[in-house]
Parts: C-alpha cells; structure tokens; sequence
C-alpha cells in the first residue's frame, strides 16, 4: 500500500528448533478467549501487534470499534459471536510519567515514578483477563527515575549528585514494580500476565534522526546476530524478571513470557524503512515498527500457543 517494490520478505517464517509452529488459526483464538477481555499495554510498537491480531481475526469475524481516546491511541473492539473484547491502552513505560517543559517546549526528557502506575492502563486492569505487557523503546533518551519522590538515577546523563543508570537496569526496576502491582491487585480477576520481549530495531548508517535506515530485503542468518548485544540483554531480564514473580505469585496469578527477540532480531527486511506514509516525518525511515503482512505475524503464531497452554490446563476461571 505504501509502495514498497519488494515481496520477498513476505516468504520467510520462523521455525523453532526440534518443533513445528503452527500457524494461527482465528477459530481457535475465539473459542480460547470466548467471554474475556485481552488488553495490549505498551507503545506504538504493542498497537502494530494488536493491528497484525485485529486482520487475522477479521478472517473469522469483524469486530466493531466501541471506544477511541481523542488520539487514537487507546482503542477497544468487541467481537459479538465471540463475546471478546480486545484493547490496546497507550503508555510510554507503563509507570507514571511527566514530561519536562522548559520555556513552554517539550524536552522529550521524562520523570519516571517508580511507585506510581500508570493510570491509564492500571486503572482498567481489574477488568482484564489477559494483559499483554511490552516496554522498553521510550528508555533510549534521557529519562530521570523517582521512588516515593526521591530521585534514584538517571538514563543518559552525567550530572553530579544522580547516579547514571544503564538503559536495561533502569528497565528491569520498571518491570519488577509493574509485575509486583498485577500480583497483588486486590481487585482483579484470574489474569494471565504475558510480558512480550524486547523487539529490535534496525537502523543501519545512523539512527531514526540521522538518516538511520534498513534496506535489507532478505533476514540474517543464525550466526549473523549479536546474542551479546544491548537487545539481547533486554530480552533477559524481562525473562529474569518474569521468573521471578513467578516464584511469588498469588492465586489466580500467571505469568508468561511471549519470547519474539531472537526471532525479530534475524528480520532487519520486516521493516516499513521509508515505505511508511507517514506524512508528519518525510524524510524519517521506519526500523522499529513492522510491516503487514509480515514478521510480526508470527507473534500472534507464539501467543496462541502459549494460550492454549493455559486455556484448558490447570488455570481454572471464574
């Protein structure tokens, strides 16, 4: 639609190793979910997933939009046959955020509460039964971290008297007070917490502001990606962080992991680059989104595996 010459990528799929991946199958989705509410909650990044999930199921049955903030960001669909609500809820890093303003600009620099969450997907939570979490892309800049009002540190900066934190500890404290708040939410229903890893960007000869792009038009062998890399590191603290809760978790309580990094991180093809019909940002390549269809697909390949896991096993409903 925006005019990408190549097709190529779209011929590519992932396969584990030792097992076969089935492919998604919309009926199936319906009958695992039938009755419940699944919420996205992350940024623009979680709102492509939710796109890629809203065509494959559009196949079996089309939803119809019940709600939309002013912005377009939040948005609910409702499958009637199904009785299914699907959500995706808006939040830069899933805590509490403010963004500084000198002379009336915005800075692009944030202050995180690390005790606070975010209300606007917190508040929905007790009405959730699936929470698909992702964060991580919005810790690439200068951002500040409070707890109980007092600053903690600090991401990309320098300044004397604030401990300099790296980008993936800062992350990991984010992820450890956010799945300690799903835990002991007091009103909340049976809820399947799924923390989505990290998804690698691809930007080459630059980044998103200096002219990066990512015009590779086939993946990356097994042996061409960096397992050492910052991305991967991510990748395993949100694992270590989702294995972690689970060791306290309370009834009615479970945690997963959706793993997609390596698989992502051997598509640098899947990108838009500059084919993103973005008229706000000419200039500007897309290496951090995903096209559709496309790579991302295979997620929702992962996620329904990982539902049927749960669906008819030892996590009984109310």
């Amino acid at each position: 639609m925006q005019g990408r010459p190549d097709s190529g990528f779209l011929q590519w799929r992932w396969k584990p190793d030792g097992c076969e991946l089935p492919r998604f199958d919309p009926g199936t989705f319906f009958e695992i979910v039938r009755g419940k509410t699944m919420a996205f909650i992350g940024d623009s990044v979680a709102r492509n997933h939710v796109e890629s999930l809203l065509c494959l199921l559009s196949s079996e049955e089309m939803p119809l939009g019940i709600y939309k903030d002013t912005e377009g960001r939040t948005r609910t669909w409702y499958f009637p046959h199904s009785n299914f609500t699907l959500m995706v809820i808006w939040t830069r890093f899933l805590v509490r955020d403010e963004e500084r303003v000198i002379n009336g600009s915005v800075t692009g620099v944030f202050d995180l509460h690390l005790d606070k969450m975010d209300k606007n997907w917190a508040s929905k939570l007790p009405e959730i039964d699936y929470a698909i979490l992702s964060d991580a892309h919005w810790f690439f800049r200068k951002n500040y971290l409070y707890e109980k009002g007092k600053n903690i540190g600090c991401i990309f900066c320098s300044e004397p008297g604030i401990k300099s934190l790296d980008i993936d500890s800062a992350l990991q404290m984010v992820i450890k007070v956010v799945l300690n708040y799903i835990n002991n939410c007091k009103k909340c229903r049976n809820i399947l917490t799924v923390l989505r890893t990290f998804s690698p960007a691809h930007f080459a000869d630059g980044a998103w502001d200096t002219g990066g792009s990512c015009n590779r038009t086939h993946p990356l062998g097994e042996k061409e990606i960096d397992l050492a890399s910052l991305d991967w590191k991510i990748r395993s603290i949100q694992v270590e962080e989702i294995k972690r809760v689970r060791t306290v978790a309370r009834r009615r309580r479970k945690f997963e992991v959706l793993d997609v990094t390596k698989a992502m991180l051997m598509r640098p093809d899947g990108h838009p680059n500059s084919y993103w019909g973005n008229k706000w940002m000419k200039g500007y390549n897309d290496c951090v989104h995903w096209c559709m269809p496309g790579p991302i697909d295979a997620w929702n390949d992962f996620l329904i595996a990982l539902l049927r896991r749960h669906a008819f096993t030892d996590f009984t409903w109310s």
